[in-house]
């Protein structure tokens, strides 16, 4: 059974309150902060434990116990001076998993040199993403793991008659078929059976770094 998370969420604007709501239906504990009351109200509806509180001062954080989560998400709107000092007393007090929303390009890469382990840009993100989607048809997710790790749908035609084990992939091109769909199947079926022959029409879902995936011809 997967671990349940104790997350905390410091600001609650359109983000920040989506991630925080999001966690919570996934049965994680969340504890929300922010120094706008209207926010707050919004998000106690939401939200078991939520509080009205400056988190730019390192004692506030300390005294809500913020150093024991599991993660804490920074997202307070569009200043950097408070992202980041809020950034650094996550650091200070032991967080162990700090995630921040940035605003600009330059923002994410002071972020990421102040030790944030992950930083989101989100308009930045999804504009990449939906270009790489209109460009790569049957393209399901760009990881962003380092290197571009793609997740493409493709459909079968040269592997016609062929198995995963004579086309020997992870050798020849480091690409993992993580699930197969034959035409004659409903839902993909993951760990696919290395022994099978593949048929036309059949649908494969590939994972491995973007140049490589797009070169493959199935």
């Amino acid at each position: 059974m997967r671990k349940k998370l104790e997350v905390g969420v410091i600001g609650l604007g359109k983000f920040g309150l989506q991630l925080a709501g999001t966690l919570t239906e996934l049965g994680h504990r969340v504890i929300g902060v922010d120094a706008d009351e209207q926010h707050v109200r919004s998000a106690q509806e939401m939200l078991a434990q939520v509080y009205l509180a400056d988190a730019t001062k390192r004692t506030v954080l300390e005294q809500l116990r913020f150093q024991d989560l599991d993660a804490v998400a920074v997202s307070v709107g569009d200043s950097m001076e408070t992202s980041i000092l809020v950034t650094l007393n996550l650091q200070e007090i032991g967080v162990p998993k700090i995630i921040v929303k940035a605003v600009s390009a330059a923002h994410r890469k002071v972020l990421k040199r102040l030790g944030a382990h992950q930083v989101i840009q989100p308009e930045a993100d999804v504009a990449i993403h939906t270009a790489h989607r209109l460009a790569n048809p049957g393209m399901l997710d760009l990881l962003p793991v380092g290197g571009g790790v793609l997740v493409q749908e493709n459909v079968v035609d040269a592997w016609e008659g062929k198995s995963l084990l004579s086309l020997n992939l992870r050798n020849n091109s480091s690409i993992l078929v993580a699930a197969v769909k034959h035409v004659d199947e409903n839902e993909y079926r993951f760990v696919p059976d290395p022994n099978i022959p593949f048929g036309k029409g059949d649908k494969v879902l590939l994972i491995g770094k973007q140049d490589a995936v797009l070169a493959l011809k199935t």
